[in-house]
């Protein structure tokens, strides 16, 4: 070593440059993954609490005012697609998609980690996908 000091700039940089190696694309392509996963199962098991709990708070707002139930009773009444296995994840940033073999699922990334913003989603030429889950 030379002896050399570095300034605080530094240093940040140093640090905001691990911290971002922690999250490298195929990590938060497992993570989007586990997520959807975690969901479908919970859809599986019929378990709304848990699926709830993985909606951002947007989709649950909308899902209980749309439906004008609490979400545990109001995702009950949704008829979302058995979704089969993943076929394809696409992380952009703080947003995700994953398609599946009978579904669409869109997600975000919060300081809790990923929900889903909409699920049931089908996609439709030249237009937005159709979705049967959605945020506001």
């Amino acid at each position: 070593m030379s002896g050399r000091s570095y300034g605080p700039g530094v240093m940040a940089v140093v640090l905001l440059a691990t911290a971002g190696a922690c999250a490298t694309p195929a990590a938060r392509r497992d993570a989007v993954t586990a997520q959807v996963t975690r969901f479908e199962q919970a859809l599986d098991a019929e378990q709304p609490r848990r699926l709830c709990a993985a909606l951002a708070p947007a989709t649950r707002e909308e899902l209980e005012q749309s439906a004008g139930h609490p979400c545990d009773r109001a995702i009950g009444e949704q008829r979302l697609p058995p979704a089969g296995p993943v076929r394809h994840v696409d992380v952009y940033g703080e947003q995700a998609r994953v398609v599946l073999a009978h579904d669409t699922v869109f997600l975000a990334h919060f300081p809790t980690g990923w929900k889903v913003t909409a699920a049931g989603c089908r996609p439709r030429p030249q237009r937005p996908y159709q979705c049967d889950i959605k945020g506001g």
